[in-house]
């Protein structure tokens, strides 16, 4: 059995075409080729803390994945990164372990941020004067640097709690391509932005109402009680996307909306069928659009996968 550390993992990375993968693994999972369980997780009060494990096999494939990952939001007052993690990779006709990929919850973030570039594609609106992201941890950055392959507007409105959190991101971004203005007034995501996307790991809604011509990814709302998106606003959108109906049915951004009854399950639409062309993406640059990512296993399968196929 192999184990590869992150600086192997990271040295492949660029070979790999993420978008591709990704969206084939999507486009299996909604044509019912992928065995995903329910999501085994574990909830920790003091620190608060979670950790999912994530698993399953695509039909006929040469191997099956099992994804540890864990995020703890106090990490930074101990110098720690919040997420941590590693996925395990075994031979589907005999169970034999071919690999342990200590990734660090890398390739978790990596898989997530493409995803977000995957619903861009494919549900944002054509003409985008501002991008804003709702946010200032890892994934406020990474999807970003994923969106700069998908859409063209370079302008970035983005949102947190605090003047620590702007520096610190804006540090760390200074050599992107993006011109970044901060805000802790939400009104400025609302009012100049028409995509959205959301990577908190909030309770409390922070987005309660949407203007027309308006695509939202939310993709920090992956448990029972996160929730980052106004219920009403799923009620007003023209389309409404799941990443795993099943998933969604449970947790994020759908499930609350199903609970308060904003929503049915039967008008929401599964991110696979329009990759794959079943479904009809955004059809006009007025719809209001949003997408629920609550993080399939069949992510965590495709980019292992390729890692394993492309090391030496």
């Amino acid at each position: 059995m192999r184990i590869i550390n992150l600086d192997e993992i990271k040295s492949v990375l660029p070979k790999v075409d993420l978008m591709k993968e990704i969206e084939a693994g999507f486009i299996a999972y909604s044509n019912g080729e992928v065995v995903v369980p329910p999501v085994g997780e574990l909830q920790f009060d003091s620190p608060p803390g979670d950790v999912h494990i994530k698993y399953g096999y695509i039909k006929n494939d040469d191997v099956y994945v099992i994804k540890i990952a864990s995020g703890f939001p106090q990490n930074v007052d101990r110098g720690l990164p919040n997420g941590n993690g590693m996925m395990l990779v075994f031979n589907q006709k005999t169970g034999k372990p071919i690999a342990i990929l200590k990734d660090e919850a890398y390739l978790t973030d990596v898989r997530t941020a493409v995803a977000g570039a995957i619903c861009a594609k494919y549900l944002a609106p054509k003409t985008v004067n501002n991008i804003g992201i709702v946010g200032t941890g890892l994934q406020a950055k990474m999807q970003l640097n994923y969106l700069s392959e998908i859409v063209d507007c370079k302008k970035v409105i983005v949102w947190g709690r605090s003047e620590a959190s702007f520096l610190k991101y804006q540090s760390e971004m200074k050599k992107s391509a993006f011109e970044i203005n901060t805000t802790t007034n939400i009104n400025d995501v609302f009012n100049h932005c028409q995509l959205i996307v959301t990577c908190t790991s909030s309770e409390i809604p922070l987005l309660d109402r949407v203007n027309p011509g308006t695509h939202i990814t939310a993709m920090g709302s992956d448990t029972l009680t996160k929730q980052e998106v106004d219920s009403s606003i799923l009620s007003e959108a023209d389309l409404v996307v799941a990443d795993s109906k099943s998933q969604c049915d449970v947790r994020g951004e759908i499930h609350q909306a199903l609970q308060s009854k904003d929503i049915l399950m039967e008008d929401v639409l599964e991110l696979g069928d329009i990759i794959s062309g079943k479904e009809k993406g955004r059809t006009s640059d007025t719809q209001i659009t949003i997408a629920d990512l609550t993080g399939v296993a069949v992510q965590d399968i495709q980019i292992a996968k390729a890692v394993l196929k492309y090391l030496p």
